[in-house]
């Protein structure tokens, strides 16, 4: 396989994995998510460029900042069915209701959502809105979400390689193990990105980006003894949040 026929099939791989567009069938050569995860970056410019195409045409046609904000949120909520915002859910509830370590990987298991679940995302979509509804225009919805699309979806290969899976079966045991390498790559990604907000924002955005990394990775660890995909979904959310709040300050 060519070097040019394997970046296309990552690519692929991630926008399979991490979105619900239709894309046609695609002979993946058993590449693994592993392999691929380097491509997540990649997977977060489209969902951005998917929510500010929704809020430009809505602002084309008189309408305003607040309900653009929504209807650029509904469109990428939709492109990734809702797959990020569901480990947070599922993390807060499990890490919120949960004594034993066993016991919080039953309650993320069950897809019922409890309390601390629906506050983490009432908060999360919240959040998100109040800065997109208050920046400026299409143009910085756009420099905005993709920088926090793409960054925040680039912590993933470092999050799998430094935690062993919590549990001996589902997702984050079948992934396959993410190379030094894959991980460099996501994360140089993720840091061109912010590039959009300015330098100083870029800066700014990676220390924040990295303490969310230490803390959330450090809390995993001390909870469940590892990762899950419901505890990466969640660190995709923190760093979004992160830095869409950087981009209400550099955008503004």
């Amino acid at each position: 396989m060519n070097r040019s026929n394997t970046i296309f099939r990552d690519v692929a791989l991630c926008l399979v994995f991490f979105t619900r567009l239709p894309l046609p069938v695609i002979d993946f050569r058993e590449r693994k998510l592993a392999d691929a995860i380097w491509a997540a970056p990649i997977v977060g410019l489209v969902v951005a460029i998917l929510g500010a195409v929704a809020y430009a045409i809505a602002a084309r046609f008189g309408v305003a900042a607040g309900p653009a904000a929504a209807l650029a949120l509904a469109a990428m909520i939709v492109a990734t069915g809702c797959l990020h915002e569901d480990g947070l859910s599922d993390i807060a509830d499990g890490f919120g209701g949960g004594r034993t370590r066993e016991r919080k990987l039953e309650i993320m298991h069950d897809s019922r959502i409890g309390a601390y679940g629906a506050a983490a995302l009432g908060l999360s979509l919240l959040i998100r809105w109040s800065v997109l509804s208050q920046l400026a225009g299409p143009g910085e919805v756009l420099a905005a979400l993709v920088a926090a699309h793409c960054a925040s979806r680039a912590t993933f290969g470092a999050f799998l390689r430094q935690l062993p899976p919590a549990r001996d079966d589902g997702l984050s045991a079948t992934i396959g193990i993410v190379s030094s390498q894959t991980a460099t790559i996501s994360l140089a990604l993720g840091a061109a990105a912010l590039l959009f907000l300015g330098i100083g924002a870029a800066v700014a955005a990676i220390v924040l980006l990295g303490l969310i990394f230490l803390a959330f990775k450090a809390f995993c660890r001390a909870q469940i003894g590892g990762h899950t995909g419901d505890a990466a979904g969640a660190l995709q959310q923190f760093g979004e949040i992160a830095v869409l709040l950087v981009a209400s300050v550099s955008l503004s």
